[in-house]
């Protein structure tokens, strides 16, 4: 389940969505549109904590496919890339949430996703145990994709 709200990637209102085990959808000016929506889908949840929604995520590689489902629609977007987002860099934090992700600027012409979880395993390993006052981690790593079909749900 993935859960809108008016706000950016990983601030404390989508923190306390994903620590409920759903996975956060911001949107607006500082955030992304929804499935579908021309412009950056936004959607972060936990990998290593709470239900683990996108424990396999950064298994995703170019070419995979995810589907979503809303409002009666199934929309596949394909992985095209993969990025990675600090904590410590606003200008990372922009490229995460520009409505062409990692292109702050950029007028959107097609619908793309955005899919992000900690790099919590990734910063330990490294020696990095730095965290926000949300207790993100310093890293995110991002899966972009764009949008490829939408069809009625079965």
């Amino acid at each position: 389940m993935v859960e809108p709200y008016p706000g950016r990637p990983d601030d404390a209102p989508g923190t306390r969505l994903q620590d409920t085990g759903i996975a956060a959808n911001p949107y607006g000016p500082r955030g992304g549109v929804g499935p579908g929506g021309v412009g950056n889908f936004l959607v972060t949840a936990h990998r290593t904590s709470s239900t683990r929604a996108f424990e396999t995520l950064p298994s995703l590689r170019r070419g995979d496919r995810v589907h979503v489902e809303a409002g009666g629609v199934r929309y596949t977007y394909e992985i095209t890339r993969t990025r990675w987002t600090s904590f410590r860099s606003p200008a990372s934090l922009e490229r995460q949430a520009a409505a062409v992700p990692g292109r702050p600027g950029r007028t959107p012409v097609r619908a793309m996703v955005t899919l992000s979880t900690c790099a919590t395993p990734e910063d330990h390993a490294r020696g990095n145990y730095w965290s926000d006052e949300f207790g993100n981690p310093e890293h995110r790593i991002d899966k972009i994709g764009v949008l490829v079909v939408a069809r009625p749900a079965d």
